[in-house]
């Protein structure tokens, strides 16, 4: 019998959630047998217990197109709204409003939280006898999903496109030190990932034969600010300047911190970050080169910059969310759709399936194996690993008068059928 489809997204946004939104979408086009309407949840789960869903089968053709080209999740929203054990009220109310539209498809797109919740709402439906399939999508920058064996999934969309970020910028900064550094001999940056170094790791996809004065430190490594800054005045005195990349989770003292949804640090909200303590104990401590330290936070730039997104990225998020409502047609609830790698020199990505029991709220680290002995470069392994997934060539983004064309959904909800509500983390 022909049920209604419900997609929403969770967690922090990337440069290529959309597209795999898109996919979703256009994929559950294909079974009109099985699938009835599509809707989509105003900022993720929140929307459901709000009752706010969106008809996407009334959105423009042009406008759903142009979803695979927009970034960060200002198309449908996200949220940060974290269901966990004592909010049963909750969990009857999600399962509520999916019965009230007749849903019998929920794509949840997000990371290890969201498929936490994801596998929740699959759980309580049965326990219930309600007909609902619940399939994730995976989606981070951070690439901080699955297991450091890689058997999970081998990365997750959005990762490369922060990687190809920091490949790129780390290129204009390096010509910036070149120039700059009699005056300021250190620059110092901060890349997100909590206490996973991926992001900071892609920085070497800048120079991938290490001719740059370049420093990494990683949240796994455990380094030390005086570690750190030894470090920096061997490469001062070696080279005259140096370029240092900071993981946000590095330990560099209390930062003052803040806590989002999830209960994990919002690095960007605290009173401090590890950039800036970073550079005030350089310029503190003494360099050994002339000039100083100077720093930059990028912050959200690094996951809503549609410009720098990997053109290989944007297309398997788009077929990730494909490939997961043909797991919802032919293998039922309780799956993420995943990325993996087929063996050889060559990078031949393909989609498959893996239960969200598996995958909630799973975290995987850079592994120890792909950091250098020194603790501040990466092997040559997560070289070959993480280059494919930047891509080559700029994306097609469209523009009009001069500035980007992102997708303009009308962002009308439908009728709601149940009594308003307060979610209980809102009382």
């Amino acid at each position: 019998m022909k049920k209604n489809a419900l997609a929403a997204q969770s967690g922090g946004p990337s440069p290529v959630i959309n597209s795999s939104l898109q996919g979703v979408i256009e994929a559950c086009m294909q079974y009109p047998d099985s699938i009835g309407e599509i809707y989509a949840a105003w900022h993720g789960i929140e929307g459901v217990l709000h009752e706010e869903l969106i008809d996407m089968g009334q959105q423009e053709q042009k406008e759903i197109k142009l979803l695979k080209y927009t970034p960060a999740a200002g198309a449908i929203g996200t949220c940060r709204y974290k269901l966990k054990e004592g909010q049963e009220d909750d969990f009857a109310r999600i399962i509520d409003v999916l019965r009230a539209h007749d849903i019998g498809y929920f794509f949840y797109i997000g990371g290890n939280d969201s498929m936490d919740t994801a596998s929740r709402v699959s759980k309580l439906a049965h326990e219930q006898g309600y007909d609902l399939i619940v399939i994730g999508v995976p989606k981070t920058i951070d690439n901080d999903v699955g297991d450091e064996e890689f058997t999970i999934i081998d990365h997750t969309p959005g990762f490369g496109s922060a990687a190809r970020y920091w490949a790129m910028n780390i290129q204009n900064i390096e010509e910036e030190n070149r120039g700059m550094h009699v005056s300021e001999c250190v620059s110092v940056h901060q890349a997100m990932g909590r206490q996973s170094g991926f992001i900071t790791a892609a920085s070497r996809l800048a120079d991938p034969d290490r001719k740059m004065p370049l420093q990494m430190y990683f949240a796994e490594t455990k380094k030390t600010i005086e570690d750190l800054a030894d470090n920096v005045n061997e490469q001062l005195k070696k080279d005259g300047r140096c370029i240092v990349v900071v993981n946000e989770g590095f330990d560099a003292g209390e930062l003052g911190a803040r806590r989002d949804g999830f209960g994990h640090i919002e690095y960007g909200a605290s009173e401090s970050t590890a950039v800036q303590q970073v550079t005030n104990y350089l310029n503190r401590h003494g360099l050994k080169a002339r000039g100083q330290a100077s720093c930059q936070q990028v912050g959200v730039m690094q996951r809503d910059a549609s410009i720098y997104a990997s053109k290989v990225d944007i297309e398997e998020a788009y077929q990730v969310g494909q490939k997961a409502v043909e797991i919802a047609i032919n293998d039922g609830t309780g799956y993420m759709a995943t990325i993996l790698r087929k063996p050889g020199d060559t990078y031949e990505p393909y989609f498959d399936k893996v239960s969200l029991e598996k995958v909630a709220n799973s975290v995987r680290f850079l592994p120890k194996s792909w950091i250098a002995p020194n603790g501040i470069d990466v092997t040559d392994e997560f070289i070959n690993y993480a280059m494919p997934l930047i891509g080559d060539g700029w994306p097609d983004i469209v523009m009009e008068n001069g500035l980007q064309r992102f997708a303009r959904l009308d962002i009308k909800f439908i009728s709601k059928k149940m009594q308003d509500y307060i979610p209980c983390r809102m009382r």
